[in-house]
Parts: C-alpha cells; sequence; structure tokens
C-alpha cells in the first residue's frame, strides 16, 4: 500500500496515541506501587509489578510500528516532513523512557514485602515526593502530546525539587537512625523507594526535553546549572 502524506500522518497519529495510552498505564502502575508501600500491602505490590506485563507489550509494539513505518516511508521514497521525522524518532525515545518508569514502579512494588516486614512508618516527606512524581509523569505526557512547551519547562524545573525532597528525605532517615526511632534496614528502605523517585523524575525530564523539542525543534541541555534551549540544524 502506497505511503501518501495523509496515510504517513494518520500512522503517526495512531502511534502518538498509542504512546499517550502507554502513559497512563505506566501513571496507574506507579500509583498502585506506591499505593502499596505506603498500606505496606505485599499482594497489592505483586499486583502493581503484574502491571509491567502489558506495559512490557505495549512498549515492544510500539518500537515495532515505529520501525515499520519508517521502513515503508524509506522504501517507497515518500516525501517525510522534518517534524514528521522528528515526532516518529520522539515517540521511540519517550516509549524507552516510560519503560524505564515502569522498571522503577515494579522496584518500589518489590520493596512492599519488605516494608510491611519491617513495618515502616513512612515520613509525610515521602508522601508529598510520591505524589509530585506522578504529577511530574502526567504533565510530562501531557507536553508531549498538546506539544506544550510551557508544560514541558514546568516538569524541567520540578525535578530540582525532587532532588531536594530527597536529600531532606536522607537527612531525616539518618537523623532517626541516630536517635534509635528507625532500624537501619528501614533507613536503607525508605532511601531505596526515594532514589527511584529521583530516577522516575530523572525520565520525566527526558521526556520533557523531547516534548520541547516536538514544540519548539530545540534541543534542551542542562548545562550551568540552567536549562538551555538549542535550536536544532536545518536539514538539507
Amino acid at each position: 500500500m502506497p505511503v501518501t502524506p495523509e496515510g504517513f500522518a494518520a500512522r503517526i497519529a495512531d502511534l502518538k496515541a498509542e504512546l499517550a495510552a502507554q502513559g497512563r498505564l505506566v501513571q496507574g502502575l506507579l500509583e498502585a506501587a506506591f499505593d502499596a508501600a505506603f498500606s505496606r500491602d505485599a499482594t497489592a505490590g505483586k499486583r502493581a509489578i503484574e502491571l509491567d506485563d502489558e506495559i512490557d507489550r505495549v512498549d515492544v509494539e510500539i518500537e515495532r510500528r515505529a520501525v515499520s513505518l519508517l521502513t515503508d516511508a524509506t522504501v517507497q521514497g515518500a516525501a517525510i516532513a522534518p517534524d514528521q521525522l522528528r515526532l516518529v524518532l520522539t515517540i521511540v525515545k519517550v516509549n524507552n523512557e516510560l519503560e524505564r518508569i515502569a522498571d522503577s514502579g515494579v522496584r518500589i512494588g518489590e520493596l512492599v514485602p519488605e516494608l510491611a516486614r519491617l513495618n515502616v512508618v513512612m515520613p509525610d516527606t515521602i508522601r508529598v515526593m510520591t505524589n509530585s512524581v506522578v504529577g511530574i509523569l502526567r504533565d510530562s505526557c501531557t507536553s508531549l502530546d498538546r506539544a506544550d512547551g510551557h508544560l514541558a519547562k514546568v516538569v524541567l524545573a520540578s525535578e530540582d525539587a525532587v532532588e531536594m525532597f530527597k536529600r531532606a528525605i536522607l537527612r531525616d532517615c539518618q537523623a532517626q537512625v541516630s536517635s534509635g526511632k528507625l532500624s537501619v534496614d528501614a533507613a536503607f528502605t525508605v532511601q531505596e523507594l526515594a532514589t527511584q523517585c529521583e530516577i522516575i523524575a530523572g525520565h520525566c525530564s527526558n521526556v520533557a526535553e523531547q516534548a520541547l523539542y516536538v514544540a519548539t525543534g530545540k534541543i534542551v541541555r542542562h548545562m550551568h546549572g540552567r536549562w538551555e534551549e538549542v535550536p536544532v540544524p536545518e536539514v538539507r
């Protein structure tokens, strides 16, 4: 079947819609894993982990369809606009970021039995941090879906807040261990959860960078403590 400009655009739109749905699946896994961690419900943690099977399936399907689309365009010599090509490549990159975020969600689910065994009562800062991370993931996916450069910049600015939360949690854990209110094993488990939140925020920043790239045609780099936008050289 010939690759017409209209047909190509429709296939890209389908891919983008599937990626948006994948973002919602990953957000659902994260929310389930966090809820299980706070309730110290090992069974709920296991259910959260099982959600990753569908995410893995969709991950493979999105990449397969993207490769098929570009292969068809290449074989048939279809003219592809630079912005369309950028979007397809971005979809592949963001798909990978979402899969990595889901892996962190799985890791959080795996921590739940240990949280239950140690009867860990999480600090309030962790609740704020996890809520922030879920919101950052949602906003990063929305910024890409809507090509919203402003929202993408909000996400990029949010990563620093997550890092501050982690530092506060580490200080709190150290103080509680020193005072005997928290065991070393419990502190390590809480710190691992905070680390996974930080990792997720980093992947969300990568998604936001790609969203900004699609929206503005600029590559974003984190330099000298701030974000810099560099125009993409024109394709000749």
